[in-house]
Formats: structure tokens, C-alpha cells, sequence
């Protein structure tokens, strides 16, 4: 398996996989976090290769709807995004994410090394613990086996129709909350 280390010249990247409802949420949230290289929308955690869209949307592929992200470790660590994923989601209802309903909108961390799985485990135990929501978590801690890029026109999907009304009333409030809980962590200029 895939360590999830990239060598670019002389820095090293990290990837992270994760799903917590709807991709264009997540991406548009990563998209603004200081460190994060590129957050790139796709589907992991099913058992039919090279999955569309529509397949994922009928529930019956396993898949779940991600997004993977590259970051620079020295400026934004794992557990740091693993922070910022409990925060901008519910992690405490399976298979939803307020109106988006089905297994492929569940909470999911697809871990690509043993040092990530700690890191996920641990960092869900605390956010728990913390209790940052009433529920218990349900997110599933995976090995990510496979990861299938999404359609061309879900990539920035936030930026190119910001005025859709999902885009207005889901993405922005979570955009939102990720600036006004995280300033430190938010890119000080549009990438």
C-alpha cells in the first residue's frame, strides 16, 4: 500500500482521505485551510472499480463521496485537518449529512498508513470525549484501498456556482464556520 508520501522536489507532501457528506463541503472547506497543496473530489470505501456518479448516488457501490487532500506537513499537520474535519461536519449520524441522505454521504477517514490510523483513532477518541457534539461517533476508521477521482464538473464546485442555492445555504455557513473556528489555520488570501 501507498505510504501517502509524496516527494516534490525537495519537501515531502502528505494525503488524507476523507468523507463527511457531500465533497463540494469538504473541498470548499480545504480548499481555504494554510498548508493544503490541493483537495481533489472523488469516491473511496465501495467495491465497484471506477465508480460514476450517478452509480455512487444509488447507495448500492459502498462508496463513499471524499476528498483528497495534499498538504505540506510542516505547515498543517494531520491531526490539525483531522480537527477541522470534526468540526465541519456531524460525525455522530450514519449515513446523513442534514438533507443528504445514503451511504455514500457517511462519516468515513480512509487512513493510507499505520500512522495515520492512530492519528485518526486517537483524534476521534479526544473529539468525543470532548464533546463537541450529544451524540456518539459513527465515523468509520478504513485503510483507503482505492481512490476514484470525481467528474470534471464536481471539482471547484463551490467557486464556479456560488450563487447555487445549495451552495448558498449548505457550503457557505460550513465555509463560514471553519473561518470564524480555525482563523489561524485559513489561507489569508484566495488560492
Amino acid at each position: 500500500m501507498w505510504s501517502g508520501r509524496r516527494p516534490m522536489g525537495k519537501e515531502t507532501y502528505r494525503q488524507a482521505t476523507l468523507g463527511g457528506g457531500c465533497f463540494w463541503c469538504l473541498e470548499a472547506v480545504y480548499q481555504r485551510v494554510r498548508g493544503v497543496v490541493s483537495v481533489v473530489p472523488g469516491y473511496a470505501g465501495g467495491h465497484v472499480p471506477n465508480p460514476s456518479y450517478e452509480q455512487v448516488c444509488t447507495g448500492t457501490t459502498g462508496h463513499a463521496e471524499v476528498v483528497q487532500i495534499t498538504f505540506d506537513p510542516r505547515v498543517i499537520t494531520y491531526r490539525d485537518l483531522l480537527t477541522i474535519f470534526w468540526h465541519i461536519h456531524d460525525p455522530t449520524t450514519p449515513n446523513r449529512q442534514g438533507n443528504d441522505v445514503g451511504p455514500q454521504y457517511r462519516s468515513i477517514i480512509l487512513y493510507h498508513d499505520e500512522e495515520q490510523r492512530r492519528e485518526a483513532e486517537a483524534s476521534k477518541a479526544e473529539a468525543e470525549a470532548s464533546g463537541l457534539w450529544p451524540a456518539p461517533f459513527v465515523t468509520e476508521i478504513v485503510p483507503l484501498t482505492a481512490f476514484y477521482e470525481a467528474e470534471p464538473y464536481h471539482h471547484d464546485y463551490f467557486r464556479q456556482h456560488p450563487d447555487h442555492p445549495y451552495c448558498r445555504l449548505i457550503i457557505a455557513p460550513k465555509v463560514a464556520k471553519f473561518l470564524r473556528t480555525f482563523p489561524e489555520k485559513a489561507l489569508t488570501g484566495e488560492r
